[in-house]
């Protein structure tokens, strides 16, 4: 602070000789520095309350009216005159293709409806809807883990469980997409349906159940074969029969074009993977150089995998039991080949525009980019094609035959359901298979670039804790290669595109793009607390990380509970993987109890079910008096059935439940968190 030195003043004299009092200079400087305090006070005073000047604003802009179009799906049907909306919850993509399909549909009955990510968008507006007249809501919900929302409809399921906002008035119709070797099938979808009809909302046709482990594609074809006339019926339309091919997008060719400005594999930002920024998510990945790609097993005909993707400087945290997402290539070899067989220039710089201007999504991938960039980044042309994809391809067939079994395949009828499943689903025919067997079909690639499905994400449940590895991150997986029912190779395209990522010396380290995506599956807040361990195969991934971190509990001086692990594999001397450092931590105390099963080294297979009985007075007792935790990761359609009925039986054994206890008893634990399980199919 400054301070004012109020010295004394001099006395002064005046052009007529007097003297002035020295009392009165006092006063009079007393008064003008006071005078001139509160002046400068007034003046800062004012000063703070004057609004800033605004700058000026060359490009028009209206904020809040930018705010309201991007939240209000409301607004957005009443200015653009829509009144059918298809919301989507996807983890995988197939929700989101499920719900473009169903407005691209409604196209067909002159019905105007528009895709919505419920992420994007405020979903307490939903009873707004009744506002538009003839209004309809769809909605295509999978289910991901344990009977959980995707990422994308997280907020939108909050909503629906607090809310208690009146829908009267307001008409929906509910898919699910879902897989019944899991133990909450179809869970989101089942309970989208029941709770927007506890709020009063009308049903204008059935829930819709898609069973992944069976045939996804044909229960959605079935379900919006009855779907449609419903609606034509509530809307008061002529239903029509007939069928046309339909183009979303247009195609702009860009001859002269900075090749800074052209997308070559990047999800979001352009040239994000020159310039990486954190933080690393679904659209903005890191990428990950690979310190150790290392061949897990000592022999058979498969290889299995243990990599390292080092994040230092990423600011990446996990948790042991998170995943790993990786964003895949497609085969090189394989793109080249669609691009002789389309015989066109894979270099082409291209933009795909959307035709509906007001749509979110103006384009189908980012652009401009390449055939090239758009075929191996970007675009899923490994899987079996979709009906629709087939259909729409059927106009590119010259010859009179092909056309007719692209059409036949799909329809609803039964002749074309069997016809799809032999031909395009077991025989697993991807496109190039697809445009090989059939010699006479030549589509444009622009419009099969608008039918492909996105190339997704693979996750897999990472093998190490952050705890002892804070700047890598571990993977374990099996390579897939096998030969199909029409004698083509398939290689798995992320299993087989990581088994490439070699590390040299003297040479770049290959990287990975890649981010983390939190999971429920979790250790037990107390150390102390027993766990029991269940994972064949590459299903032993997570547990290494909590054997990991119960060691490094222990070294920190906590008391560990029990932790048990059974793991199962082929053969002692092929694919006992882990063998060395699993031994160890069993040796070390870590690991109180190691069983594998293995399951092909005598006559009759063994398998980890078999060994959990084999234990089960112990393993009743941690349960049901030690407040165990059990932990299962690996395939769901058959190891954690069984596992899961083993452990009925145990309960019934040795707990003297009856059958309908021993199932309500390990769906309590279920609830409680104390039963996980990390499973796929």
């Amino acid at each position: 602070m400054t301070s004012l030195n109020m010295a004394e003043p001099e006395v002064r004299s005046d052009p007529t000789g007097q003297k002035e009092e020295p009392e009165a200079l006092v006063s009079s400087l007393i008064i003008f520095v006071f005078s001139l305090i509160a002046g400068l006070l007034i003046y800062w005073l004012l000063s703070r309350r004057r609004p800033a000047p605004v700058p000026e604003i060359r490009t028009p802009l209206t904020a809040g009216a930018v705010t309201m179009q991007e939240t209000s799906f409301i607004e957005k049907m009443k200015k653009t005159t829509r009144n059918v909306i298809v919301f989507y919850g996807s983890q995988t993509g197939t929700a989101e293709e499920f719900a473009n399909r169903l407005v691209k549909d409604a196209q067909r009955y002159g019905i105007k409806g528009m895709v919505a990510d419920p992420e994007e968008y405020d979903m307490s507006e939903l009873p707004r809807l009744r506002e538009i007249d003839s209004s309809l809501a769809v909605f295509c919900m999978a289910t991901y883990g344990e009977g959980e929302p995707t990422d994308n409809a997280q907020d939108f399921y909050d909503w629906m469980q607090m809310t208690d906002d009146s829908l009267e008035g307001v008409h929906f119709a509910v898919f699910g997409l879902g897989n019944k070797t899991y133990d909450h099938y179809n869970a989101m979808g089942t309970y989208t349906d029941k709770r927007l009809a506890e709020l009063g909302a009308t049903r204008i046709f059935d829930l819709g159940l898609g069973d992944d482990d069976g045939n996804l594609e044909e229960d959605f074809i079935s379900w919006k074969g009855q779907f449609w006339p419903a609606v034509c019926e509530f809307f008061g339309v002529q239903a029509t029969q007939e069928e046309c091919s339909i183009r979303q997008f247009e195609l702009v060719v860009h001859s002269d074009v900075n090749m800074n400005e052209v997308y070559t594999g990047e999800l979001g930002r352009l040239l994000s993977f020159q310039d990486q920024k954190p933080p690393f998510d679904a659209k903005n990945p890191f990428l990950a150089p690979v310190a150790i790609n290392r061949k897990l097993n000592k022999g058979g005909s498969r290889h299995l995998m243990h990599l390292e993707l080092d994040i230092s400087g990423s600011k990446i945290r996990y948790d042991a039991g998170d995943h790993v997402a990786v964003y895949p290539m497609n085969d090189v070899p394989l793109v080249n080949r669609l691009g002789e067989r389309l015989g066109v220039d894979l270099d082409t710089v291209i933009t795909l525009k959307n035709l509906d201007e007001e749509a979110n999504k103006k384009h189908p991938f980012p652009c401009p980019t390449t055939y090239r960039a758009a075929l191996t980044h970007y675009l899923d042309i490994t899987s079996p094609l979709h009906t629709n994809v087939l259909f729409d391809l059927s106009q590119y067939a010259s010859d009179p035959e092909e056309k007719e079994i692209l059409r036949k395949m799909a329809c609803s009828s039964s002749e074309g359901k069997a016809l799809y499943h032999s031909w395009v689903v077991e025989s697993e025919r991807n496109i190039l298979a697809v445009l090989e067997d059939l010699p006479s079909l030549r589509p444009p690639i622009d419009h099969l670039c608008e039918l492909l499905p996105r190339l997704q994400a693979r996750y897999y449940s990472i093998a190490s804790s952050a705890k002892v590895h804070p700047s890598s991150i571990h993977i374990c997986v099996v390579v897939l290669e096998y030969t199909t029912k029409t004698g083509r190779v398939f290689k798995g395209v992320a299993t087989n595109w990581l088994k490439d990522k070699v590390v040299t010396d003297g040479s770049p380290r290959p990287t990975v793009p890649m981010y983390v995506r939190k999971s429920q599956f979790r250790l037990p807040f107390r150390a102390s607390t027993p766990v029991i361990m269940i994972g064949p195969g590459t299903g032993i991934a997570p547990f290494m990380g909590f054997i990991q971190e119960r060691a490094w509990q222990k070294e920190q001086g906590k008391e560990t509970g029990e932790a048990i692990l059974y793991f199962g594999c082929r053969h002692r001397n092929e694919d006992f993987i882990y063998q060395e450092e699993l031994e160890e931590f069993e040796k070390a105390g870590v690991l109180t109890q190691l069983h594998v099963a293995f399951s092909r080294d005598q006559e009759h297979k063994v398998y980890v079910q078999h060994l959990l009985k084999q234990s089960k007075d112990h393993l009743w007792k941690l349960i049901h008096s030690s407040n165990a935790h059990i932990y299962v990761c690996g395939d769901a359609r058959n190891m954690a059935r069984d596992v899961h009925a083993a452990f009925h039986e145990i309960a019934e054994e040795v707990g003297g439940l009856t059958h309908t206890q021993a199932v309500d008893y390990f769906q309590r634990l279920m609830t409680k968190g104390r039963y996980s399980q990390d499973v796929w199919s």
